[in-house]
């Protein structure tokens, strides 16, 4: 936050009273930096910081501006076009990425195991990282294959377990599908027997919560650089079991409720640009024969 007021904060808005930052000054701003050349990210980046200041001063702790009203149409247009193209794992690469874990240097066994053991349930789950990290053994039922989702773990606060991000957060995932069942029965050899039902799965050797920036340090960046995977989080595992689940033919509500969105519309949004591969295995599974006919035809 530091870096962005002196960079791109301080020498437009230092010396100007509040009551003059205006909805349609912060706009002409805007596009003034973007025309300067600066992406839309970092005069985003600038623009939150800039609410949080302001709102810090005011009385009723409100901006005079929104993000969502100075976003020009072509920009968003542009957003959503790269937001379909965020980096996501398949099941397959997720299997990759456990099998590398399981053999990586500079880690005792018993971190490779926990770490292996949470990729996988990631990618079969959906839940996201924060989920995962305040995760209970009473949780768990394995008899039903049922996850129980009611907190979260704030990395903000060194892992602090609380509330979930939202109500729709509060959910019973169910792994009901082969990549959910083997991930359910590898959590069952990795609990083994807990005696304490409020132990949390996944956690540091003092029993608190672990953290996401380690888990990347320490694992999971590290093995997509072995894989030669493009770089990401425990967001794009999420975004993979989404895509799975829409394409398997999944209900759009029942999906929708297992990811614990809020609207269908973030539910597509996560499946994002499906592969021609993808695409392709899909029309195939529809189509059957007729895809081959149109095939054979083309090539005559």
């Amino acid at each position: 936050m530091g870096r962005t007021i002196k960079n791109h904060l301080e020498p437009d808005w230092k010396d100007v009273p509040i009551d003059l930052i205006t909805f349609d000054a912060v706009g002409e701003w805007a596009a003034k930096k973007r025309a300067q050349g600066l992406s839309w990210n970092t005069v985003k980046d600038s623009l939150r910081t800039m609410q949080r200041v302001i709102s810090s001063f005011v009385k009723d702790k409100k901006a005079p501006f929104s993000q969502r009203g100075l976003m020009p149409e072509r920009e968003k247009l542009r957003m959503n076009v790269q937001s379909r193209k965020k980096v996501w794992y398949s099941w397959q690469q997720a299997e990759q990425i456990v099998d590398h874990v399981r053999q990586m240097d500079g880690l005792g066994e018993a971190r490779r195991e926990q770490y292996a053991t949470l990729i996988l349930l990631a990618a079969a789950s959906g839940l996201r990282c924060s989920e995962l990290l305040a995760l209970r053994a009473n949780d768990v039922d394995f008899k039903a294959s049922t996850i129980i989702v009611e907190e979260a773990s704030d990395q903000r606060t060194c892992g602090q377990i609380g509330e979930c991000k939202n109500e729709s957060a509060y959910r019973t995932v169910l792994l009901a599908d082969a990549e959910g069942r083997k991930a359910m029965q590898r959590l069952k050899q990795f609990l083994g027997k807990v005696t304490d039902a409020e132990t949390l799965v996944f956690r540091s050797k003092h029993g608190g919560p672990l953290l996401e920036t380690t888990i990347l340090a320490q694992c999971l960046h590290p093995a997509l650089k072995a894989l030669g995977l493009p770089r990401s989080g425990f967001h794009a595992l999420r975004r993979g079991c989404n895509r799975r689940w829409e394409l398997a033919g999944l209900n759009s509500a029942v999906m929708r409720q297992m990811m614990g969105h809020r609207s269908a519309s973030m539910t597509r949004l996560y499946t994002g640009e499906i592969p021609l591969p993808d695409v392709a295995a899909a029309c195939s599974k529809t189509f059957g024969n007729q895809l081959e006919i149109l095939e054979t035809e083309a090539a005559a």
